[in-house]
């Protein structure tokens, strides 16, 4: 009957116990109970059989008590979990590495670099839901917003707190490398992945990129590189007494330096241009990084306690009924 049947709550199951318990008062009680109306000898009354409605006269408390014992199973909240989906999941950890130096706010990509890097990566995450994904982001330094989580909510809402001056400007990839990796070093996934973005040079930091990309070799971690920013000059934003004045900036991306880490680990490396670049981008290292393990996942759980509360509330109506009308005790 409970084959496939959960509780939500099943300590409330302990309850039950006072259905036999209501049960055995019953008992007790009605043998104390003394008749209203006294006669000098029943033995006028053995030789008439027993009415209907004597050999019935149980049944109220009867209905009464597994009434109670269907409320209370209601209560405990049964579940189906019969019928599940099959889903893919990947077991992968992934580590988003994140530029946040001064010149991600150019606006080449709308509304600026770092922006757009936000959505797309928020997106992304929301098309992994069975993988740990954790978030480091660098300028001069580097520091991890959000180790791996599965609590995709947490990770989002650090993501949107994320912006460049966050730490002093500069662009230490070495240093978000190396931060990223250690948070994958111990990992226990088959597959350990970081997909590092920026759109600049490495010009500060103590840790080499390429050195860093050797340690997250070691550790069998793959690194995707992606360079953000429009070829040629790119619309930066100055602040001037008068507003808002734009600039325009010279993009300089170590793309030899990129190609060479995603080479080292595994990896590729991507460029991305415009908006819609770096949303493809982000698709194709989904698509790659996805494995063909088809499990059955069990989450949509069919709630069955109103089958239970409705038998409980039917029989609770048939016991008054009864109690009131052909089984009515006088007095």
């Amino acid at each position: 009957m409970f084959g496939d049947v959960t509780f939500a709550y099943p300590l409330i199951l302990f309850f039950l116990v006072i259905v036999p318990l209501m049960l055995v008062w019953y008992w007790i009680t009605g043998r104390k109970k003394q008749p209203s109306i006294k006669y000098s000898s029943l033995k006028i009354f053995k030789s008439l059989p027993s009415s209907w409605k004597e050999k019935l006269k149980h049944v109220p408390a009867v209905l009464r008590a597994l009434a109670v014992g269907l409320l209370i199973v209601a209560l405990a909240r049964p579940q189906s979990y019969s019928s599940g989906q099959n889903i893919t999941t990947e077991g992968i950890d992934i580590v988003m590495a994140l530029d946040i130096s001064g010149s991600m706010i150019s606006e080449d990509l709308k509304p600026n670099r770092v922006e757009a890097a936000k959505k797309v990566i928020d997106n992304f995450i929301d098309g992994r839901p069975n993988d740990r994904i954790g978030l480091v982001v660098f300028a001069r330094e580097a520091f991890t917003q959000c180790p791996l989580t599965i609590d995709h909510t947490v990770l989002k809402n650090l993501l949107k707190d994320v912006e460049p001056g966050m730490v002093a400007d500069g662009t230490a990839i070495g240093n978000g490398l190396a931060d990223a990796v250690n948070r994958l070093k111990d990992s226990k996934a088959k597959s350990k992945v970081i997909i590092l973005l920026t759109d600049g040079m490495n010009n500060a930091g103590e840790i080499d990129p390429l050195t860093a990309a050797e340690i997250a070799k070691t550790f069998g971690i793959r690194v995707y590189t992606i360079g953000v920013g429009t070829e040629g000059q790119a619309p930066y934003p100055v602040q001037t007494p008068f507003g808002i004045r734009y600039q325009m900036m010279p993009v300089q991306i170590d793309e030899g330096l990129l190609q060479k880490i995603a080479d080292v680990t595994g990896g590729q490396y991507f460029r991305a241009t415009d908006n819609r670049t770096l949303k493809n981008i982000y698709h194709r290292i989904d698509q790659l990084e996805k494995s063909k393990i088809e499990v059955t996942s069990y989450r949509n759980a069919a709630e069955l306690f109103y089958g239970w509360l409705g038998a409980a509330m039917a029989l609770l109506l048939l016991e008054m009924i009864l109690s009131k009308t052909v089984l009515r005790k006088i007095p």
